[in-house]
């Protein structure tokens, strides 16, 4: 039974997302080239998980007894935040130069552009693919529960329109002239430093819930503890507040009443 899920099912599935990962990394790495900057990776990242849910979506649908409402959720909410994000990272990014956090990886390396492959973009393939997994395998549910699927459905829309609130919220105050170096501490942003991370975390949160309504699915639990790692951890959190912390007045102060992460009430 294990044996005939792994070559027919989601296990021949995940060798295949694993090739769509490399295909989004490699056009992303075609790209960078080209613009001469490494930050456009962060488009292809949202967009690599589209390509991996569309592509769990065909395959799932040649194999019987897969549930189609199923299938359906994942891939529209899969598609809904991954394509929201890249359309907000690329509007965001056009006509700038290089992300520092980027720069800041491959400064001073012998051979840049080989640390750029191994750190920014054969590191974030992995990351990609480890992370997508529970798309891939939640395609197969053969009966899934109900409750979790609304579970997750509810806590993905709660974490949505938290990142979306916070990325309108962040954009409004970058395009006024008068906040340059300075600290968005309005709306969102004064209840957690990171709301769009914040959301981000919830989104992946409630696609694990809706994956999780199959037995399967419920195995892919490293994938939120993945995202939740890198977001909080590892290319996230860290790299932006070291950043902001040398470039925006009165950080500290915005630090010491505002919550790293979860959203609470600002202190007084």
């Amino acid at each position: 039974m294990l044996a005939s899920t792994i070559t027919t099912g989601w296990g021949a599935a995940v060798g295949w997302s694993a090739v769509v990962v490399v295909i989004v990394i490699a056009l992303a790495f075609l790209v960078g080239r080209i613009a001469k900057r490494y930050r456009d990776i962060d488009v292809f990242w949202s967009l690599g998980f589209v390509a991996v849910a569309v592509t769990g979506f065909y395959l799932s649908g040649r194999c019987s007894g897969t549930s189609a409402a199923q299938r359906t959720i994942l891939l529209v909410i899969v598609c809904l935040w991954g394509l929201r994000l890249a359309g907000h990272l690329a509007w965001r990014s056009r006509g700038e130069g290089e992300d520092p956090r980027y720069s800041a990886l491959v400064e001073n390396a012998a051979h840049p552009l080989l640390r750029s492959l191994l750190v920014i973009y054969l590191l974030q393939a992995v990351m990609m693919f480890l992370v997508s997994i529970t798309i891939t395998i939640g395609m197969y549910a053969h009966g899934p529960l109900l409750i979790l699927e609304i579970l997750g459905v509810a806590v993905w829309l709660g974490g949505f329109v938290f990142e979306t609130v916070g990325d309108s919220q962040l954009a409004a105050f970058v395009r006024d002239p008068s906040s340059k170096g300075h600290v968005l501490d309005r709306g969102l942003w004064s209840w957690t430093r990171h709301p769009n991370y914040f959301g981000d975390a919830l989104v992946w949160w409630g696609i694990f819930l809706v994956s999780a309504s199959s037995l399967w699915g419920a195995l892919s639990i490293f994938s939120p503890v993945i995202m939740m790692i890198l977001l909080t951890r590892v290319s996230g959190k860290p790299l932006l507040e070291r950043r902001m912390a040398s470039t925006r007045l009165g950080y500290d102060e915005y630090c010491a009443r505002t919550s790293p992460f979860l959203p609470r009430p600002p202190k007084r």
